[in-house]
C-alpha cells in the first residue's frame, strides 16, 4: 500500500487526490493546504490539515501548489523520509535538493475544475535525484497512467512551453472567434467540428504538411479583407503577427 500526502487545494491537486482515491493500493493519508474552504472538498474522504508543521509521515509528498509556493512549502517537509516530488512544469528538480529523496510527478495536461481527466492517456514526466526514487515514482505514476517518459527538468520548460503554445495561445484563438461569432449573431457551435480535425489533423500528421489558409498560400487579397474586419486593435495586432509569421516561412515557396 502506498501513502501519500497531497500538499495543495487546487485544480491538480483535486484531480491527483480523484485518481489517486480509485485505487486500492493508494492511500490518502492527508490533504495538506492554507485554504480551509477549499479543504471541504477532501474533507469526508481523507484527513485534511491547514498546520503545515503536523504534516503525516508517507511514501509520497506530492506538491501540488502554485509554481511560486514550491519552495516554501518543500522547507516544511526536511525531516520528512519520504519522496518528495512537485507537480509544477517550468520548475527545475533542484529547488527541492535539500530532500535526500525528491523527485517531480508533472501530469502534461490541462485540468479545469469538476471536468473529469482520463489519467490513462495522461503523459506522466517523471525526474528523480536517483535510480531508487525514479523507480518509485514510476511505480506510482504506472497505477495511474499508461505513458511514463523519464524528462529532464530542462526538457520539461520546453514541454511547459510548447503546452502554453498549443492549449493555452489556443484557447485564447477560440474566444477571439467566439467574440466574431457573438458579434455577428453566428453560433459559435458552427466552428466546433472544424476545431475537433484541426484538433484531430494535428495528432496524425506533421502540422507543417497540413497547414492551410491564406497567409500560407500568399493570398494577400484575402488577408486584406480580413483585416478590413477587424475592430479590436489587439485582435488586429494578433492576426498581424501570426499572418506574416506564417508568410515570412513560406515566403520563399509562393
Amino acid at each position: 500500500m502506498l501513502q501519500i500526502v497531497i500538499l495543495g487545494t487546487g485544480n491538480i491537486a483535486q484531480h491527483l487526490f480523484d485518481v489517486f482515491s480509485s485505487y486500492t493500493n493508494i492511500t490518502i493519508a492527508q490533504v495538506v493546504g492554507r485554504n480551509s474552504k477549499a479543504l471541504e472538498f477532501f474533507k469526508e474522504k481523507t484527513e485534511t490539515q491547514t498546520n503545515f508543521n503536523n504534516i503525516k509521515n508517507a511514501d509520497f509528498y506530492i506538491l501540488a501548489v502554485s509554481d511560486s509556493a514550491v519552495e516554501e512549502v518543500a522547507s516544511f517537509l526536511k525531516d520528512k523520509n519520504g519522496i518528495v516530488a512537485h507537480t509544477a512544469g517550468s520548475i527545475p528538480m533542484k529547488v527541492l535538493q535539500d530532500h535526500p529523496n525528491h523527485g517531480v510527478f508533472y501530469p502534461l495536461q490541462t485540468f479545469t475544475k469538476n471536468y473529469p481527466v482520463d489519467f490513462k492517456s495522461v503523459p506522466m514526466c517523471i525526474e528523480a535525484n536517483n535510480n531508487e526514487s525514479n523507480i518509485l515514482l514510476k511505480k506510482l505514476a504506472n497505477i495511474i497512467s499508461d505513458s511514463i517518459y523519464d524528462v529532464t527538468s530542462e526538457q520539461r520548460k520546453k514541454l511547459h512551453l510548447t503546452a502554453v503554445f498549443i492549449n493555452n495561445f489556443s484557447n485564447y484563438m477560440y474566444q477571439i472567434g467566439s467574440d466574431i461569432c457573438e458579434k455577428n449573431d453566428l453560433s459559435f457551435d458552427i466552428i466546433k467540428p472544424l476545431i475537433l480535425e484541426t484538433a484531430k489533423k494535428g495528432t496524425l500528421f506533421n502540422p507543417e504538411t497540413i497547414l492551410t489558409g491564406p497567409a500560407r498560400r500568399g493570398d494577400y487579397k484575402t488577408i486584406d479583407i480580413h483585416k478590413s474586419q477587424i475592430n479590436n486593435k489587439e485582435h488586429l495586432k494578433i492576426y498581424n503577427v501570426i499572418t506574416n509569421a506564417i508568410l515570412n516561412k513560406y515566403g520563399k515557396e509562393l
